[in-house]
């Protein structure tokens, strides 16, 4: 699309921050206004606005504009009946990556121990949500109540925290990753490296996949943007 307006901004309004271009309120496709309820974000959506196309009258396109996108999911999606994001964020903890280990090689082995354990010792921890580990492709069956817990922990998110959170479980394979991600106890890059462990292990040992590389890059941007759009919504 054509930019229209020389300047965008931000400012208070009675249900929080609205976005501005030339002084007007940004709608959202379905007509409400935007609004989201942390300064930063609100200040960070402006500034991606600004800096799209570059310049009134040049071409600009929404994949410039990745933060909207998630705040207008949040408004119009997600906070409207959170019930189904939630659940379906959830649902990931019943297959975490994080309980599923290598039977060979001992390398391997040892490396996802080192790495993935102590995250699900956290949850342990953190939600009282301790969770099986097994070894191969077998189903892991975890017990309900931690499977409750993990549920309740999702729960307890706004809807913009669970708009980046349905971005960074899937592409993480992990909802305890992602829960981490979101609580500030893990960087975006560590996350991804720990998501992609398999992946980057045997890239090691067989040599680089060009288009397993470039999964895994737009994968890692995705982390990057979830990290960034939850740590914006918490001011």
């Amino acid at each position: 699309m054509k930019r229209f307006w020389e300047t965008a901004s931000f400012a208070r309004s009675d249900r929080g921050y609205a976005i501005l271009l030339d002084g007007r309120a940004m709608h959202l496709p379905s007509g409400p206004v935007l609004c989201v309820h942390a300064e930063p974000l609100a200040q960070a959506i402006a500034q991606e606005w600004q800096a799209a196309g570059g310049g009134k009258g040049s071409e600009m396109s929404f994949a410039d504009t990745p933060l909207t996108r998630l705040a207008g999911t949040a408004q119009e999606r997600i906070a409207p009946d959170p019930a189904p994001t939630i659940d379906a964020i959830s649902r990931y903890g019943e297959t975490d990556l994080l309980c599923y280990r290598a039977e060979a090689p001992e390398a391997l082995i040892e490396r996802q121990a080192r790495g993935w354990q102590p995250w699900l010792d956290w949850a342990a921890l953190t939600y009282d949500a301790p969770l099986r580990v097994g070894t191969g492709i077998a189903h892991v069956r975890q017990h309900r109540d931690s499977i409750g817990a993990l549920h309740r922990a999702v729960a307890a998110l706004d809807a913009e925290a669970l708009a980046g959170l349905a971005i960074a479980v899937p592409a993480l394979g992990s909802l305890i990753l992602g829960l981490a991600l979101a609580e500030g106890e893990l960087e975006a890059a560590d996350a991804h490296a720990l998501g992609a462990l398999d992946e980057l292990f045997q890239a090691e040992q067989w040599g680089e996949d060009a288009e397993a590389a470039a999964r895994r890059r737009a994968i890692a941007e995705d982390v990057v943007l979830a990290a960034r759009f939850i740590a914006l919504t918490r001011g």
